[in-house]
């Protein structure tokens, strides 16, 4: 049994966002069925690189879905479309404010239809508000929820973030959004309109950032390594490779002087206390990577972790994916695709003890499951 196994869910979304968030309700069992245009399909099936000609970054979140395709230009799409929102639960979109309700799909129409049902839009910038005609993606996002301007390094130019946060973030808001909403349908038997966006997400990952804006106002500087309150706590090259360190706290920091044999740092009054490190934290970098750069990584760490003290190697994604702890806590698993067999996807993050998710089938291909979920759904 899964958490979510009693869930129908409607899934029209494209992408990331979107899909990532009903990803997260299939991993714990729910029934999603991804609607998408006969021919086409998700944009995202178009991305790159493929596997026997399948997109794999579409098959890596769009596990555990089946899917129907339907053109709801169409009536006759359309009307079905309407008549899977009665049996549905929920129901995921994040086309551009407007759409939904130019296809009479949008919240309103559709909780006339069913009551119970959670709608869940995920958009650039959300349902309302000035911007929310606009359409956007996560380099927008990242751009305008002040995620560039304080990545890079410090003389710099603003960096664009290599990974989608605010599309993944936006997927997972999304999710805690849906089970919010649905333990309040729990005692009320009511649905609700859940309205989120990559906007929000983004601002809402600069915490450290908004504590320091609405504590002086000042614009927070770009850092590099460095962390806004604690010191030593960064990336250190070592004789060969890198190394990360969560050497703050007071008895961290004399263990890792300890360890890189510069005990003379603990009373230096530049480094005595953790406000007084970070406000000397380019100093105190400097002088401690000519000690890192003395021992290998592997000794390093095996040093720290001996002490307690938090650190780790900088691994590369071939690394991450072999690595034993990563295979202890299954998250690389092989499901079986129906067209390429076997193939290797990311684990479910969340693990529950009594209903755990599951991972049991791979990406659907373009319409490959049309008659068995209206059979399913008993729409046939």
């Amino acid at each position: 049994m899964s958490s979510l196994s009693n869930l129908k869910v409607l899934d029209l979304t494209s992408h990331l966002s979107g899909p990532y968030c009903a990803m997260i309700l299939a991993d714990h069992g729910a029934d999603v069925v991804k609607i998408e245009k006969p021919n086409d399909g998700d944009q995202l099936r178009k991305t790159p690189p493929f596997q026997s000609g399948e997109s794999a970054p579409f098959m890596l979140w769009n596990r555990n879905k089946r899917s129907v395709t339907l053109d709801l230009k169409e009536l006759k799409d359309h009307q079905l479309l309407l008549k899977m929102v009665e049996a549905a639960d929920i129901m995921i979109e994040n086309f551009k404010p407007g759409t939904a309700s130019r296809l009479g799909i949008d919240y309103v129409s559709v909780s006339k239809i069913n009551p119970a049902l959670i709608y869940c839009s995920i958009s650039g910038f959300g349902q309302t508000g000035p911007y929310a005609p606009r359409g956007g993606f996560d380099l927008i996002a990242c751009g305008m929820s002040g995620l560039m301007s304080i990545n890079g390094p410090p003389d710099g130019p603003p960096y664009r973030i290599p990974m989608p946060v605010s599309d993944v973030c936006g997927g997972m808001n999304g999710a805690i959004g849906i089970l919010t909403a649905l333990a309040a349908r729990n005692q009320t038997g009511r649905g609700q309109h859940v309205d989120t966006s990559l906007f929000e997400s983004g601002i809402s990952l600069g915490v450290y950032e908004a504590a320091n804006v609405f504590a002086n106002g000042e614009v927070p500087e770009r850092l590099g390594q460095a962390h806004r309150g604690s010191a030593p706590y960064q990336l250190f090259p070592t004789s060969d490779g890198y190394v990360t360190v969560g050497g703050a706290q007071d008895n961290f920091w004399r263990g890792t002087c300890k360890i890189l044999d510069c005990e003379q740092l603990v009373e230096d009054p530049r480094f005595k206390s953790k406000a007084e490190r970070v406000a000397n934290n380019k100093v105190l970098v400097s002088e401690l990577e000519v000690f890192f750069r003395r021992q290998s990584t592997s000794k390093l760490c095996k040093a720290f972790d001996e002490a307690g003290i938090p650190a780790g190697p900088v691994m590369n994604h071939v690394e991450v994916y072999n690595d034993p702890q990563t295979l202890a806590r299954e998250m690389v698993v092989e499901v079986e695709h129906s067209k390429l067999g076997q193939m290797k996807t990311i684990g479910i993050p969340v693990k529950l003890s009594d209903t755990p998710g599951k991972i049991t089938r791979s990406a659907p291909l373009l319409g490959e499951h049309n008659k068995e979920v209206l059979k399913d759904w008993g729409l046939e």
